[in-house]
């Protein structure tokens, strides 16, 4: 009987300290609600800053921050969801900050109803150009 129990408890850690020595690949396919709740013991924090956006790899040529940089603009930064959202995607995809940007904007205007022209989708929007 006290083999079973040590048995158990055995493989218990061996399966735990596998699940730990592999969480970089596993928690990114995590629904975002667990992801929020384990973030809290994550050692990467999305920063809060501009200068941290910058640091973080959250500017390019087309989404320059480096001039609210320069001008010491006291602002949060981007916005907080959104950056770990876009953190996500260039992690999973292995894609540059605008492709993560872009693809985020399309679930997003998606999820409210936008096209991908820009225009509404419901059908009772109506456009005077």
């Amino acid at each position: 009987m006290g083999y079973l129990l040590y048995s158990i408890l055995f493989v218990s850690v061996v399966f735990v300290s596998a699940l730990y020595l592999t969480r970089a690949r596993w928690t990114p396919y995590l629904p975002t609600r667990l992801q929020d709740a384990m973030s809290a013991f994550s050692y990467t924090r999305v920063p809060n800053t501009f200068m941290g956006d910058v640091e973080s790899g959250f500017t390019s040529a087309d989404f320059d921050l480096s001039t609210n940089v320069m001008e010491g603009d006291s602002r949060g930064g981007l916005d907080q969801k959104a950056k770990r959202e876009i953190q996500r995607l260039m992690k999973i995809r292995g894609i540059n900050f605008d492709e993560a940007r872009r693809v985020y904007m399309e679930r997003r205007f998606k999820k409210n109803g936008i096209g991908e022209d820009g225009i509404p989708r419901d059908p009772k929007f109506v456009s005077f150009s």
